[in-house]
């Protein structure tokens, strides 16, 4: 199964390569040369719609900061969002931890500058959780031998990369002993998850503990949490180094330092708990690509080929 995905995956590349040329001059090619449109793409980890809507502060307040219009491309994978970037066609893509080293290693001309907050004062972090049904009988990592089990996507940092490492130590052949199940979102592994689909999966800590149960679609108490990584690196916005440098060092500081919802709330961009970002947290704090060098000793232990 793994082969067959890691094939789609590699095709996925190829598809959005070739839609990404057919469309002929994008809004990236614009900016790039001094345009009026900067694109923002995310990795995809809930509903598209919803997605947007998590991000539009930021998006209005780094059109005030930079005069331009700033456009959501949506995803349809994480795949996408990285050849999209590759391709010149995105300038700012919000990535999680894992895909921003593997869009680095894949020659993506683009650095982390800032990395997701839950809250303020907080260095940007998370974890990830291994979840189950309280009545699985599953009470490690070491129990999911012969299980299915929901992965969010092989480029994942929470949802596949940081689970590998933990299967690894508890003795488990994530490729061998277990059948993986890629559900393409941390919502969607928790939902499959809950619905029985799979009999234990992994997503990141804020899909499971807040998210889903604040939008209805979790109770309390109907998954259990088994394990829990190592603090992830906050996921990081990547801004194209191929972007006008005025543009760049505007968008750079804009998310760094205005990019949260005190900022956001106080000059109108948004009202209420001005919750952001597909981790709906507080925000933004400095990062730069250093900040992911766990990551990629992470990818030394785990030896995932999509790491080379």
């Amino acid at each position: 199964m793994r082969t067959s995905r890691l094939a789609g995956a590699a095709a996925g590349f190829a598809a959005v390569a070739l839609t990404l040329t057919a469309c002929g001059p994008s809004a990236a090619d614009q900016s790039a040369a001094g345009g009026d449109e900067i694109v923002f793409a995310s990795i995809p980890s809930e509903e598209s719609t919803s997605l947007q809507a998590s991000y539009q502060p930021v998006l209005d307040m780094l059109a005030a900061e930079t005069g331009k219009t700033v456009r959501f491309q949506q995803a349809t994978d994480y795949a996408a969002v990285i050849e999209g970037q590759r391709a010149g066609k995105i300038d700012i893509a919000q990535y999680g931890p894992f895909s921003y080293v593997l869009a680095k290693n894949k020659g993506v001309a683009a650095t982390a500058v800032a990395g997701q907050v839950e809250a303020e004062g907080e260095a940007p972090g998370y974890l990830s959780y291994g979840i189950t049904r309280p009545d699985s009988g599953i009470n490690g990592l070491a129990d999911l031998r012969g299980k299915k089990v929901c992965f969010v996507d092989p480029t994942s940092t929470s949802g596949y990369l940081y689970p590998k490492a933990g299967l690894l130590k508890a003795g488990i052949n994530p490729d061998t002993d277990i059948q993986p199940i890629y559900s393409g979102g941390h919502d969607s592994a928790a939902l499959a998850v809950a619905k029985g689909d799979c009999d234990a999966g992994f997503a990141q800590n804020a899909t499971v503990d807040t998210q889903l149960i604040e939008k209805g679609q979790l109770k309390p108490g109907e998954l259990r949490t088994v394990w829990r990584s190592e603090t992830v690196p906050g996921s990081p916005a990547a801004v194209s180094d191929e972007l006008d440098p005025q543009v760049r060092e505007k968008v750079t500081a804009a998310l760094r330092e205005k990019a949260n919802s005190g900022y956001l709330r106080a000059n109108g961009f948004c009202q209420g708990d001005c919750k952001l970002g597909d981790i709906g947290g507080w925000g933004y704090a400095p990062v730069d690509d250093a900040f992911y060098n766990g990551i990629r000793q992470v990818c030394d232990v785990t030896r995932d080929e999509q790491c080379q």
